[in-house]
Formats: C-alpha cells, sequence, structure tokens
C-alpha cells in the first residue's frame, strides 16, 4: 500500500509562489509516476502535471496555470514537488498528489491514479 503526504499550502498572497511537496512511502516512488491535481469549490478535479517514473518526463495540463507551474522530483527522498508561481485567487482549492502504478508516464486521467493523498488546502488572498 502506498502512502503519499502532502505538505505546504495554507495562505498567500496574490503573487507569491506556491510550494508544495508530496512524500511517497509503501514502495519506492522510482516505481510510481507521481501527479499533481487541484479542486476547486464547485469545479471538478483539474489535472496539474505528473512526473515520470524517472523523473526525466514532465507532462503537463493544458489548464490555467501550465506557464506558472513547474513539477519535478526527487526519487532519493521520495518526493515530488510543485511550483507555482505568481499565484492569483482563482488558484485557490485543494492540491492533493496522487501516484500512478501502472504507467511509467502517467496520465492526464485521474482515473489512471491507483493512489491519493489527503489534500493540502491553499487560499490565495487578493
Amino acid at each position: 500500500q502506498v502512502q503519499l503526504v502532502e505538505s505546504g499550502g495554507g495562505l498567500l498572497q496574490a503573487g507569491a509562489t506556491l510550494r508544495l511537496s508530496c512524500v511517497a512511502s509503501g514502495r519506492p516512488a522510482i516505481t510510481l509516476a507521481l501527479g499533481w491535481f487541484r479542486q476547486a469549490p464547485g469545479k471538478e478535479r483539474e489535472f496539474l502535471a505528473v512526473s515520470s517514473r524517472d523523473g526525466e518526463s514532465t507532462l503537463y495540463g493544458d489548464g490555467p496555470v501550465k506557464d506558472r507551474l513547474v513539477v519535478n522530483r526527487d526519487n532519493i527522498n521520495n518526493r515530488v514537488y510543485l511550483w507555482l508561481n505568481t499565484v492569483k485567487p482563482e488558484d485557490t482549492a485543494v492540491y492533493y498528489c496522487a501516484a500512478d502504478a501502472q504507467r511509467p508516464y502517467g496520465s492526464g486521467s485521474d482515473a489512471h491514479y491507483d493512489y491519493w493523498g489527503q489534500g493540502t488546502q491553499v487560499t490565495v488572498s487578493s
């Protein structure tokens, strides 16, 4: 069983940089594609990005954050990171880390993810 625990987030001022971290346990992170999603109130869950197992490839979603988003990973420490710069109030959401154990490069579909973190709330004030 894989456990994912996100950290970071909280309350940010517009224009700040968001940094989130997710640590995976239960199996080596290199056996998992690790992705990030978010869900704002009243909206569907949105795919942000996924890092391939070896960390050499990152697939980014086509959403409004694509140009402000960086995702990478550290397989030695079983972590995946998300940086979102110049945050805006519309970035307010619960951010989730997810793991795909089947596909080396991951997927943009939340249906393909086997494990999910509990989520971390991010609130951006104007």
